[in-house]
């Protein structure tokens, strides 16, 4: 509830069909699909000290054959990166099966499987209201995985206050260090200005044919 995308934002899509090559034991499809999401977080309950709930994409893999029989291989989630940067997720997938050598053999020879109504029953229901989640006698199967690739980039306040503050500590500790060598000038300019009235003291005490003896050898 605390998070909004544009009005323009799409919030879902498909990808093209991509034909699968075989990679050591497995069947892979590089899709290679861009997609761009944007997300705004607005703060409810400045009190509350708990962490949002991320946003969650949800996807379903669908595969084509020969003679234009979809079939369902794969449902899975994934909860978007709460830090900015590059992150390649790899994503178990599965899917509902029905017992028996019947709904194997419909699926085989005339394509269709059992689906999901609400894709949200991958994670959480969109209408679970309780505390437990029971999925006693759902029968599935693991199917594969999907890998994605995401860019996440992040943009608050926050940061920008953090930012001016971090500056604002450099800016003083920048102060500090000019007062500090200055301080530091000055000090030597005083140990040099007490040597050098100790020197003309101590020219004073000396008797003058010496100084005149010293001045004449130099």
């Amino acid at each position: 509830p605390e998070w909004s995308s544009p009005a323009f934002q799409q919030l879902s899509g498909v990808t093209q069909t991509c034909a699968t090559k075989t990679v050591g034991w497995d069947n892979v499809a590089y899709f290679c699909y861009p997609f761009t999401l944007e997300m705004f977080f607005t703060q409810g309950d400045a009190s509350q000290d708990s962490l949002p709930q991320w946003p969650v994409l949800y996807f379903e893999v669908l595969s084509l054959d020969f003679w234009q029989r979809y079939r369902v291989e794969g449902y899975g989630s994934l909860v978007l990166p709460a830090s900015p940067g590059l992150h390649t997720l790899t994503i178990p997938t599965w899917r509902p099966v029905e017992l028996g050598t019947v709904a194997e053999l419909r699926r085989f020879f005339i394509g269709g499987s059992p689906e999901l109504e609400d894709i949200t029953y991958v994670r959480i229901p969109s209408t679970f209201k309780g505390d437990r989640l029971s999925r006693f006698g759902f029968h599935t199967e693991t199917t594969g995985s999907v890998t994605f690739r995401l860019y996440c980039l992040q943009q608050s306040k926050a940061f920008l206050e953090t930012s001016a503050l971090r500056q604002r500590m450099q800016s003083i500790l920048d102060r500090l260090g000019g007062f500090s060598q200055q301080s530091s000038v000055y000090n030597v300019l005083e140990a040099f200005q007490r040597a050098r009235c100790r020197m003309q003291e101590a020219r004073k005490s000396l008797p003058q044919d010496l100084i005149s003896t010293s001045a004449s050898t130099v």
